[in-house]
């Protein structure tokens, strides 16, 4: 486990990171979201030891983070960092060859990443000649060539088409499935939600909300409910204490205090079959919205 324990940062008079505690599971993919100067890449660049925190400090199972255990993740920035001019194949060889993996080692290593991220056509052309989405997808494949121990991407998902999108995502999953810790930050929040197993949403340099998809859905529930039941449920727009906010047929949304919401579910039981009746779990976008505020 990847754990970051009250680190601040200042740069000069500004407040970058503000006591920032998070944590990034073994074999979880955590999402790290927030807008735009939030404090996302300051907190990537102290996990990887390219800042220096005031305060606080980042450890790996327990133990401070070395040299050697930096040397071990893979990371991949928000801005492209490969050489234009070198070929995909062989940038990806000459990378993994710089993180102490054998000639041969790399190079299968290289054609498998090819061959997964769908740049096989791709492979002896140099970045220059890319796309953006196929630069970004060679982004993504530095960042795994030397299979390392801890993942950290920033904006991976930028620059790529759905299918692309796809593509990276089952890489991704692939990855952490073998037990990494994999942290990435991301402004498309509908992907975040659909990956991620844990989130972590920063605003203002702190931490607003972290915990597993179910546990921020289920920690900002508020007094919505939806009612699916076999009749048509008009009649609940003139229940006391419920205001209707969707009505289709025998489904309705509605907001009410729980003593409300189960006087409403009887008398749905009392006039016939109730299909469901569930508090309604707000998307990440939703969250979002409401805890940055």
């Amino acid at each position: 486990m990847l754990q970051i324990e009250n680190v601040t940062k200042r740069f000069g008079d500004r407040v970058a990171l503000d006591d920032v505690s998070f944590r990034v599971g073994a074999g979880r993919l955590t999402g790290f979201v927030g807008g735009n100067g939030a404090g996302k890449t300051t907190a990537m660049r102290i996990i990887l030891g390219v800042l220096a925190s005031d305060s606080g400090r980042v450890t790996l199972h327990g133990e401070p983070l070395t040299t050697d255990d930096r040397r071990r993740f893979g990371y991949m920035p928000e801005e492209r960092g490969l050489y234009p001019k070198m070929r995909v194949h062989e940038q990806l060889v000459y990378l993994a060859r710089l993180r102490g993996v054998r000639a041969r080692d790399a190079a299968v290593r290289a054609d498998e990443l090819i061959d997964r991220l769908e740049l096989t056509e791709r492979r002896d052309e140099p970045i220059e000649k890319l796309s953006l989405g196929n630069q970004q997808r060679a982004q993504i494949a530095a960042a795994l060539v030397h299979d390392p121990d801890v993942l950290v991407l920033d904006e991976p998902f930028s620059g790529l088409d759905p299918m692309a999108v796809e593509t990276v995502l089952g890489v991704l999953g692939e990855f952490a499935a073998r037990g990494a810790p994999v942290l990435f930050s991301s402004h498309q929040l509908d992907l975040v939600e659909r990956l991620c197993d844990d989130l972590v949403i920063i605003a203002g340099g702190g931490i607003r909300a972290a915990g597993s998809r179910e546990e921020l859905r289920a920690a900002n529930t508020g007094s919505q409910w939806e009612l699916l039941s076999g009749e048509d449920a008009g009649w609940v727009r003139d229940m006391p204490d419920v205001a209707v906010l969707e009505f289709d047929g025998g489904y309705v949304l509605f907001e009410a205090d729980a003593d409300a919401a189960q006087v409403v579910l009887q008398r749905a039981a009392a006039l016939g079959a109730v299909h469901s009746f569930t508090p309604r779990r707000p998307t990440l976008t939703e969250i979002f919205r409401e805890v940055v505020k």
